[in-house]
């Protein structure tokens, strides 16, 4: 915590206004959220139609993973469906229909908004956790595969279906990022055919970190954030960048780029917390990064 008796006082509440955001408390029009501890469970929530996504709730989803950006708040993120099925995509009604009648330019704008949600969960600091059961298809898929983990149940469905509607497999970085979590032999099969991939197949292919029950599912997606939560949050977010960045790197780059990453993390107080906590026999406290 900053100290208010400073002089720069004044300056650094300034920099904290301008750069911390709470978003804990986030009232969402088009999905629904909560936080709890740290972490933020987002639920996509048309149980319905199985959770499609809209115009509208692409951009909220957008625009609310850029803000955790200056979230002191939240420390880690649950994205899940409601009603047994995670996202079947793009609205066939809300989407596709009026897809058809849009010009090139806007239709280019959309595809740029969808991307956008990636780079958005991408960029955000807090590891994101996908709870996923039921039907995940389309851009349900690729939210899922943005996530920095993944839950799934035995009857988890993930299809990247583009191709299966006339698209190429290439839609919103799936021709980047699913090679790097399966294969690129398994995400060319996917990508091609547009199949489902379930629930153990996409276990023993690591597309999923592990399966649960699926009425654990939600519990175990939060223990695993929490759990996120409770290590330290300023390094948990280097990592996650670390991660991200070192695909666009060669191995020497890397490497350059971890030692000036690491070291950075060896200033903050959560890693003298740990040395201390260590000599003394106890479980260390971090708290760099949550002091907002």
């Amino acid at each position: 915590m900053s100290d208010t008796t400073s002089p720069h006082a004044p300056h650094l509440a300034q920099l904290h206004d301008g750069n911390r955001r709470p978003m804990a408390d986030y009232a969402a029009q088009h999905f629904a959220v909560t936080c709890e501890g740290g972490v933020a469970t987002v639920v996509l929530n048309r149980p319905e139609r199985k959770n499609p996504l809209t115009f509208a709730s692409y951009a909220e989803l957008r625009d609310y993973f850029r803000a955790l950006a200056y979230a002191p708040d939240v420390h880690a993120v649950v994205v899940t469906g409601a009603g047994g099925n995670f996202c079947s995509g793009g609205d066939v009604h809300e989407i596709i229909g009026p897809l058809l009648q849009l010009p090139t330019h806007e239709l280019l704008m959309f595809t740029r908004m969808t991307g956008d949600l990636v780079k958005a969960m991408r960029a955000c600091p807090q590891p994101i956790v996908a709870a996923v059961d039921g039907v995940c298809a389309g851009a349900g898929a690729i939210v899922a595969m943005s996530s920095d983990l993944r839950l799934g149940t035995a009857r988890s469905k993930t299809a990247f279906l583009f191709n299966r509607v006339g698209l190429a497999g290439c839609d919103m970085g799936a021709c980047a990022i699913l090679p790097r979590l399966i294969g690129q032999g398994r995400a060319s099969e996917l990508l091609y055919t547009g199949r489902a991939l379930k629930g153990e197949e996409g276990e023993r292919w690591g597309f999923f970190n592990r399966l649960v029950e699926p009425e654990g599912l939600l519990a175990e997606a939060q223990a695993l954030a929490q759990s996120v939560v409770a290590g330290p949050t300023f390094a948990n977010g280097i990592t996650k960048t670390m991660l991200h960045q070192e695909w666009a790197m060669t191995i020497e780059q890397a490497i350059e780029a971890e030692a000036q990453a690491q070291a950075l993390c060896m200033l903050t107080q959560d890693f003298r917390r740990a040395y201390e906590a260590f000599v003394a026999k106890q479980v260390p406290v971090f708290v760099t990064g949550k002091e907002g």
